[in-house]
């Protein structure tokens, strides 16, 4: 089972509702809500994924040489 964001399709000027649905990564995406029956769309999300982090971080530290963990003056 893998989570997947369903957003509702709705017309101009309309909100649309964000939904968390669990289902099988061999099943098709969804079409409509299965509740509800409202017409929605797999919203395919971004992100950084195992790699983490924000850009403005630092890398961290190795600890050899010149990583300034080694206690030698530099």
């Amino acid at each position: 089972m893998a989570t997947y964001v369903y957003e509702t399709i709705v017309k101009e000027g309309e909100e649309t509702k964000q939904y968390e649905i669990s289902h099988s990564m061999m099943d098709d995406a969804l079409t409509k809500h299965p509740e509800t029956g409202e017409p929605i769309e797999r919203i395919i999300l971004g992100g950084t994924g195992m790699m983490g982090g924000s850009k403005s971080e630092p890398a961290p530290s190795s600890g050899g040489c010149c990583g300034g963990g080694c206690g030698r003056a530099h």
